[in-house]
């Protein structure tokens, strides 16, 4: 009888969680290194709606002093839909319509970042799309600084969002605007309490940043971004109902799938069976970090490949390190080389006696 209930417990199902999500078009991205850790239909484009204002945010920062006061013009009477009804003649700085473009999504806010950064609506959105080719936003067009479906739109996909929220997170001023909660304002004319519309920011403690976006013709888009342990992630999803939960949830899976782990390491190296420059000193300038799941673990393979250079100054890349998870090469990174050895403290002259015994 023990042995017809073991077998019997074998066939109960298991609650196997993995990715998924409701949405027409879903990416959830490493925000670091960009390695996709889940897909579905991530190329599909559409309408994007407000989520375009992570791009006008970054191209206003990337092009104007953002403490610089501006005093509003008449270019925000032209402003329909979300905004921070600001009016002409009010006096803020770019800055503070940073917070109300991206906690609130003014298109008020939108038009007048692009007036005073550009001169114009026209000017702005060709920086828009400059900066979108730039970093390989093949999927997107922008036609104004809003995400408003009026004319064209603003066309773009899933894995192009999520490039996009990957390379403003770089920047620390727009980091500090989109984990923003709360942001308060006094102005010649008007006193101002805002708050953020990403729900997550309240709800899930590893948020880190996003954006709100919602027309009739796009539905409901978002984008977002949490970090854990040191594992950055963006989410992006493009027509989905239940988008705050879809989130949440991928977060989790990947968090729960996923480390983050430093396989390349900045500083001086060195290279196994290299003679050539055993008399000078090779560096890597930057640590490479990278989510791996666990079986990925055994598979890392890092192959380095020098340039025997006749003649070299101290600074010069003589080589690479090229990084490998089985036969798929992730990651490739340059050796630099400084003429001679450094000279060791007294300290670690006694750490190297000891480490040769």
């Amino acid at each position: 009888m023990k042995k017809l209930l073991f077998l019997l417990l074998l066939f109960i199902p298991i609650n196997v969680h993995a990715f998924t999500s409701n949405a027409v078009g879903t990416i959830l991205m490493d925000t670091d290194n960009h390695r996709i850790l889940y897909a579905k239909n991530a190329h599909y484009t559409q309408s994007v709606a407000s989520i375009s204002k992570i791009m006008t945010a970054i191209v206003a920062i990337e092009n104007i002093n953002i403490q610089k006061k501006v005093t509003i013009g008449n270019e925000v009477l032209k402003a329909h839909g979300s905004g921070i009804y600001i009016k002409p003649g009010e006096i803020l700085t770019i800055e503070d319509l940073l917070y109300g473009l991206m906690l609130r999504s003014g298109n008020d806010a939108a038009l007048a970042i692009a007036t005073h950064v550009s001169g114009d609506v026209i000017k702005f959105t060709q920086k828009m799309n400059e900066l979108a080719q730039k970093i390989g936003m093949q999927d997107t067009v922008f036609n104004n600084p809003s995400g408003l479906d009026e004319g064209k739109g603003n066309i773009s996909s899933a894995y192009d969002m999520a490039l996009l929220m990957s390379y403003a997170m770089q920047n620390k001023n727009f980091r500090e605007i989109v984990k923003t909660k709360v942001y308060k304002l006094k102005t010649n004319k008007n006193v101002y309490v805002w708050h953020n519309k990403n729900k997550l920011l309240n709800t899930y403690p590893y948020t880190t940043g996003g954006k709100t976006g919602y027309t009739k013709k796009a539905k409901r888009t978002l984008v977002t971004t949490a970090s854990k342990n040191g594992l950055n992630l963006t989410a992006v999803t493009i027509n989905d109902g239940s988008d705050w939960k879809d989130h949440k949830n991928l977060y989790e899976e990947a968090f729960a799938k996923y480390t983050s782990y430093t396989l390349i390491d900045k500083g001086n190296i060195s290279v196994l069976g290299d003679t050539y420059y055993q008399n000078d000193t090779m560096f890597i300038k930057k640590d490479f970090k990278y989510p791996l799941l666990e079986s990925e673990k055994e598979a890392i393979i890092l192959k380095y490949q020098l340039d025997k250079k006749r003649h070299f100054n101290s600074g010069d890349k003589i080589g690479k390190v090229n990084l490998y998870i089985g036969d798929k090469k992730v990651k490739s990174q340059n050796i630099y080389i400084n003429k001679g050895k450094p000279k060791l403290t007294i300290i670690q002259k006694i750490k190297s006696w000891f480490n040769d015994k």
